[in-house]
C-alpha cells in the first residue's frame, strides 16, 4: 500500500509499505478516505522536534473499516468512521471522567500512518466514531467538516472547555491558525456571546468572523493587549483560548484575561510560563490533549451532522497523497490554513 514517510526535516515521500494486519483483538484496519497535515506535524517537519526517519506520519483521518479484532464488537466492517488520534479505551479512569485524550492504555506510536492507504487503529472498539452511512452519502464540504472532528474541531472544542467558556461569557481567542479558528467555533457553540479573534491575516480574520467572532484585533503585542483592553471596558476577556503553544502568547494571554478568569490552551509551549502574572490576578491555566471522542459523541459530531458548524473551511487547500510534499510546503509556507489529503472515494 501507499503510505506518507517521514524521510527527514523538509522532506516527506509516499513509499510503497506492508498493509497493516491485526496484532490484537482490539484493532481494527481501517480504509482511509481523508487525511490531513497538522500544524504539529510542523514541528518534526521543520526539524524542531524528533521524529524516527523512515516512520509513518498523520494522526487525522476518516476512514471506512475493513477488518476488525475479536474483541471490537461496536463497530463492524463496512462502518464509516472518524478516527480520532486519542485512541481512549473508554474504560480506564481518564476515559471515564472524560480525559480520553490521557487514555492510560494508550499504545506507543498509535499516532502514525494515517496519512496512507490502511491503518491499524488501535483500541477500535471504543475510540472509533461511527458515522450514520456511507461516505457517498455526503457532499465533499460535509466530508470534511467530518474529518475535523479527527483532532482540529475537537482540539478547538476542548480549549474552549479547559476555559470554561459559559453562556454569556466574553471570550479572546489567541492564534488563528486551524485551531484557533475551531476554538472560535467551540467558543460560541458553549455560548459565548462576544468572541474577540486576535487576528493579523485578512484571509483568517474573515474566517473568523464566518465561524462566529464578534470583533477582529489585528494589532500585535502591547497594541493588541491595549485594544482588548478598550474593547472589554478595562475589564478584560472572561476566558482566553490560547492556540499557539509559546510561552509569550501564554503571557499575552494574562495580560487580557480578568481577574478570575481561566486561560486554556491546548499548544506545547517548550518551557512553562512565569506565573507572576496569573497568580497576581487569580487566573487559572489549563488545557491539554484534547478529548476527541467523548467531543465527538457529546456534542460536536452531532453538530456538524445538523449543519451547525462548518469546521471544514480550515482546508483551504487540497492534495493527492501522492502529492504529500507538497500538502506540507503549503502548511509550512502558511499557504494554506490546512491541508486536505485525497486518499480514496
Amino acid at each position: 500500500m501507499k503510505a506518507a514517510v517521514f524521510v527527514e526535516p523538509g522532506k516527506i515521500e509516499v513509499h510503497e509499505v506492508d498493509k497493516p494486519t491485526i496484532q490484537k483483538p482490539t484493532d481494527a484496519i481501517l480504509k482511509i478516505v481523508r487525511a490531513c497535515v497538522c500544524g504539529s506535524d510542523l514541528w518534526w517537519y521543520r526539524g524542531i522536534s524528533e521524529r524516527k526517519h523512515g516512520s509513518l506520519v498523520g494522526h487525522e483521518a476518516i476512514a471506512t473499516v475493513e477488518e476488525v479484532g475479536s474483541a471490537v464488537k461496536d463497530v463492524k466492517p463496512g462502518d464509516f468512521v472518524i478516527a480520532p488520534f486519542t485512541h481512549g479505551c473508554g474504560h480506564c479512569a481518564a476515559c471515564k471522567a472524560g480525559f480520553d485524550g490521557d487514555c492510560m492504555n494508550q499504545e506507543a506510536g498509535g499516532n502514525g500512518g494515517y496519512q496512507g492507504e490502511y491503518l491499524r487503529f488501535t483500541n477500535a472498539n471504543w475510540a472509533l466514531v461511527k458515522i450514520p452511512s456511507q461516505p457517498s452519502d455526503y457532499s465533499d464540504a460535509q466530508l470534511n467538516d467530518l474529518l475535523t472532528l479527527a483532532d482540529v474541531m475537537a482540539t478547538g472544542y476542548h480549549v474552549a472547555a479547559s476555559a470554561e467558556v459559559k453562556k454569556g461569557d466574553t471570550v479572546a481567542v489567541i492564534g488563528d491558525g486551524a485551531v484557533g479558528l475551531c476554538g472560535v467555533i467551540g467558543a460560541k457553540l458553549r455560548g459565548a456571546k462576544r468572541i474577540i479573534s486576535l487576528s493579523h491575516h485578512e484571509d483568517r480574520a474573515k474566517l473568523a468572523k464566518e465561524f462566529g467572532a464578534t470583533d477582529i484585533v489585528a494589532e500585535r503585542g502591547d497594541d493588541a493587549v491595549k485594544k482588548v483592553m478598550e474593547l472589554t471596558d478595562g475589564a478584560g476577556a472572561d476566558a482566553v483560548l490560547e492556540c499557539v503553544d509559546a510561552v509569550s502568547a501564554i503571557e499575552q494571554a494574562g495580560q487580557i484575561a480578568r481577574p478570575g478568569a481561566i486561560i486554556g490552551h491546548v499548544g506545547v509551549p517548550q518551557k512553562e510560563p512565569a506565573s507572576n502574572t496569573l497568580f497576581w490576578k487569580n487566573i487559572g491555566l489549563r488545557g491539554g490533549i484534547a478529548s476527541v471522542t467523548t467531543y465527538d459523541r457529546e456534542v460536536l459530531l452531532d453538530a456538524v451532522l445538523k449543519g451547525e458548524i462548518h469546521p471544514g473551511k480550515v482546508f483551504t487547500k487540497r492534495f493527492k497523497l501522492d502529492d504529500i510534499q507538497k500538502a506540507y510546503e503549503a502548511m509550512d509556507k502558511r499557504e494554506a490554513i490546512k491541508s486536505l489529503v485525497i486518499v480514496s472515494q
